[in-house]
């Protein structure tokens, strides 16, 4: 799942006004630095994102984001451990923090922004991603797929920061790969060469390497 998005929003993010919290605040970007850890293959910085999103969730109950992520990185915790069912504890409990923040989205998360993406967008992200990259066994591939699909249509997509949109196209399209469409893979990582976005360069070497 790539974060490259989120860490080059926290260097560069204008000032936006939300309702509840800024999502520049210390906690927030604690945790999300943690997660990139963890999601780049730090085994270490797990178990303190799982940790940090909770904790952020807890103090903001009322916003998907957090929870999602909370829930993105308790899947993590099922790698920390040789333990079946702990593996199966951690998956089982961060999907139900995850399909929480989902049933929490309203219309009015369409206009309410973190790092200037509005926040229906990036709780369906973190959801996908985690739903493409868990094993069959868990049935939930086939909602992540769809939930990529639906996430680039709209106006809502369109406007949203290009390093966003790239990392929603690099995960659509390294699905598509796994899936063996090779055709729609290599659309869309042209699309993210076509971006210029920081994830270039990387769906670059993913056209070669077909």
């Amino acid at each position: 799942m790539s974060r490259i998005h989120t860490l080059i929003l926290l260097a560069t993010m204008s000032s936006v006004a939300v309702p509840t919290w800024s999502a520049d605040n210390p906690s927030y970007s604690a945790a999300m630095a943690q997660f990139q850890r963890a999601t780049e293959g730090d085994k270490d910085a797990i178990e303190g994102a799982a940790q940090k999103w909770r904790e952020v969730s807890a103090a903001h109950p009322q916003d998907p984001v957090p929870r999602a992520f909370a829930g993105a990185a308790t899947t993590l915790l099922a790698t920390t451990t040789l333990l079946p069912w702990r593996k199966m504890s951690h998956v089982e409990d961060g999907l139900a923090l995850i399909d929480k923040a989902l049933a929490m989205l309203t219309p009015a998360h369409d206009t309410e922004l973190r790092l200037n993406v509005p926040v229906s967008l990036e709780t369906r992200f973190v959801a996908a991603s985690t739903f493409v990259n868990l094993p069959s066994m868990f049935n939930r591939s086939a909602r992540g797929a769809k939930l990529l699909a639906e996430l680039q249509s709209g106006p809502l997509f369109d406007a949203a920061p290009t390093p966003f949109r790239a990392s929603v196209w690099m995960t659509a399209a390294n699905e598509a790969a796994k899936a063996q469409r090779a055709d729609e893979a290599k659309a869309l990582w042209q699309k993210v060469v076509a971006s210029g976005a920081p994830q270039a360069a990387a769906a670059q070497a993913k056209l070669k390497g077909q």
